[in-house]
């Protein structure tokens, strides 16, 4: 699924192709992935102009003169410009220059317009890379569940998932079955530098693509090359060549060092 840094590198390549333009028609292919039934949806798109396209979490806000469309990639989930439809097309949106498709083979995304972003993505954790370290260590003594099932819970923070609470907690050296609650002042603080880091860099690489993740244009991202201990169990550990194992928390793969982590 595609995780705060992907979305973020999804926005800023749609944005300058989007902005300023003018729907003249929507057409969905499907009603799975839409909250709401296509027919009104599509009415009520046409002719609106997007006036901004925002990342909130893991969702994509675009801004139109009478309300939002917020897009939740899902897990295979894409936003296109300009490309070609496929069959696993759900929306195809023709602006006055250029069109945006999203495509989606699994249909786990979703799509819905109203007045603005809905209440219960409004009401989500406050942002990783905005949120202070006192505020993130509250939010973690509060909780009494292993770290890495917290850093995934978007109630804590809006954005993070596997890859990303994987590599934070490693650069952090914290166990993923650690309870949150537990940790003490100085491992929340590295935790927070690590989580900051780890999503900035990963930005700047615009994101990892070990599916089928690609930017509005089609381009892969290249952070999968830095990942220190996500999907590479039984290689050596970057820093001390342990055997990077991998366990289930909160019924994810969770990937660790188990030499490195305590």
């Amino acid at each position: 699924m595609p995780e705060l840094p992907e979305v973020e590198t999804v926005v800023r390549s749609l944005r300058p192709a989007v902005v300023g333009r003018r729907i003249l028609n929507a057409e969905f292919g499907t009603s799975r992935v839409l909250r709401g039934l296509p027919p009104d949806t599509a009415d009520a798109l046409r002719g609106q102009q997007i006036t901004g396209v925002e990342r909130f979490g893991k969702f994509i806000a675009i801004r139109l003169d009478r309300g939002c469309l917020v897009v939740h990639l899902g897990m295979t989930g894409k936003l296109l410009v300009d490309c070609e439809p496929t069959k696993w097309t759900h929306l195809v949106l023709t602006l006055d220059h250029g069109t945006v498709i999203y495509d989606d083979p699994r249909q786990f995304g979703r799509i819905e317009y109203g007045p603005d972003i809905p209440d219960r993505v409004a009401a989500l954790g406050p942002e990783p890379l905005e949120v202070t370290v006192e505020e993130f260590g509250r939010r973690l003594r509060e909780r009494g569940s292993p770290i890495k099932a917290v850093l995934l819970n978007q109630a804590v923070v809006r954005g993070v998932g596997n890859i990303y609470a994987d590599e934070a907690l490693f650069r952090a050296g914290i166990r993923p079955k650690k309870l949150a609650s537990a940790l003490k002042r100085d491992a929340v603080a590295k935790l927070h530098a690590a989580m900051q880091e780890v999503l900035r860099e990963a930005i700047e690489s615009r994101g990892s693509s070990v599916s089928n993740y690609v930017d509005a244009e089609g381009q892969k991202g290249s952070f999968q090359d830095s990942h220190r201990v996500y999907q590479r169990t039984g290689e050596p550990c970057v820093t001390c060549a342990t055997a990077i194992e991998r366990i289930v928390v909160a019924q994810r793969s969770t990937h660790y060092c188990p030499k490195c982590q305590r």
